[in-house]
C-alpha cells in the first residue's frame, strides 16, 4: 500500500516537472504575467493613497494606510486564488498547443494522479507569483502588517487554495469539451467569481441576486477572513465564520469537480474532442 501510494506520488511530482520545464520554455510569458499582477496591485494601492484628493477632503493617516491594505489584501489573496483557476483552466489549452493532450490522456496514469500533480503545480506557481508580487508592491508602497496575526492568514490562504482547486478542475472542462470556445467560458466564471466576491468592497453593496452568488463563493469568506486576520490580527477563533463556509466548499467542490472531468474526458474520447486543436 505505501509502496503504490509512492509510486502514485512519483507519478505525480513527474506532472510537476513537465510543468517547470513548461514555464522555463515560456520564460517571457511568466515575466508578462508578474509584471502585470504587479502593475495591478500597484494600481489599486494607488487608488486608496489618492483616496484623500478623490473624496476632496483629509483623511487620517491610519484611515489611509487601513484603506491601502484592505485593497492589497483584497487584490493579492485573488491574484493568488484567480491563478489557480487560470491555471487548471490552462492546462487542456496547453496541452492541446503543445499537441501532448491525446498522449497525456492515454498514458496509464490515474486521472486522480495526473490532476494531482496539476494540482500541486498551480499552487506552487500561484504561490511564487503572489509572494513575488507582495515583495514588489512592499518597495513602492508602506504596507503596516504590525497587528497581523500569520498564522490565522495562512490558514485561511490553505483552505481557499483547497477550495478553488474543486472549482479549477470543474472550470477545465470547457476547454476540454469546447475546444475553440472553452477557455473564454471558463474565464467568464472566474470574472463572475471577482466580481461577487468582494474583492475591492464589501459585498454588502451588491444588488440582492448578486450577494446570493457571493455566499456560494469560496473567495468572499477567504478574502473576508484575511481581512479580519491581518488587519485586526483576528486569530483562528474569531475567523472560523469564514473559515468553515470555504471548508464546505472545498470539501464538496474537490470530488465534484473531479467526477464532472472524468465524465467530460470520457465524453470526449467518444466523440473525438481530443484530436482536435485550436
Amino acid at each position: 500500500m505505501i509502496t503504490n501510494v509512492g509510486a502514485q506520488l512519483g507519478l505525480a511530482y513527474a506532472f510537476v516537472e513537465r510543468e517547470i520545464a513548461l514555464s522555463k520554455r515560456y520564460w517571457a510569458w511568466e515575466i508578462v504575467w508578474l509584471v502585470y499582477g504587479i502593475v495591478t496591485s500597484l494600481s489599486v494601492a494607488y487608488i486608496a493613497l489618492g483616496a484623500p484628493a478623490i473624496t476632496g477632503g483629509p483623511l487620517a493617516p491610519g484611515d489611509v494606510s487601513r484603506f491601502v491594505l484592505y485593497l492589497l489584501v483584497g487584490t493579492i489573496t485573488w491574484r493568488f486564488l484567480g491563478l489557480i483557476f487560470e491555471q487548471m483552466g490552462e492546462t487542456i489549452a496547453w496541452e492541446r498547443w503543445e499537441g501532448t493532450i491525446e498522449y497525456t490522456f492515454m498514458a496509464p496514469v490515474p486521472r486522480v494522479t495526473h490532476l494531482i500533480g496539476m494540482c500541486g503545480a498551480t499552487l506552487v506557481r500561484a504561490l511564487g507569483f503572489s509572494v513575488a508580487i507582495l515583495a514588489a508592491v512592499a518597495l513602492f508602497v508602506p504596507v503596516d502588517l504590525a497587528h497581523a496575526n500569520v498564522l490565522s492568514a495562512l490558514v485561511l490562504l490553505a483552505t481557499g487554495a483547497v477550495a478553488f482547486v474543486g472549482l479549477a478542475i470543474g472550470s477545465a472542462v470547457f476547454p476540454l469539451l469546447w475546444t475553440e470556445k472553452g477557455l473564454q467560458m471558463a474565464y467568464i466564471v472566474q470574472a463572475v467569481v471577482l466580481l461577487v466576491s468582494g474583492v475591492y468592497y464589501e459585498t454588502s453593496v451588491l444588488p440582492s441576486w448578486m450577494q446570493v452568488l457571493s455566499f456560494i463563493s469560496p473567495a468572499t469568506y477567504v478574502i473576508r477572513g484575511m481581512r479580519a486576520a491581518l488587519l485586526d490580527g483576528a486569530d483562528l477563533a474569531a475567523v472560523w465564520p469564514d473559515l468553515w463556509p470555504a471548508l464546505l466548499v472545498g470539501a464538496i467542490s474537490i470530488p465534484l469537480g473531479m467526477r464532472i472531468f472524468l465524465w467530460a474526458e470520457r465524453h470526449a474520447k467518444k466523440t473525438g474532442r481530443l484530436k482536435r486543436s485550436g
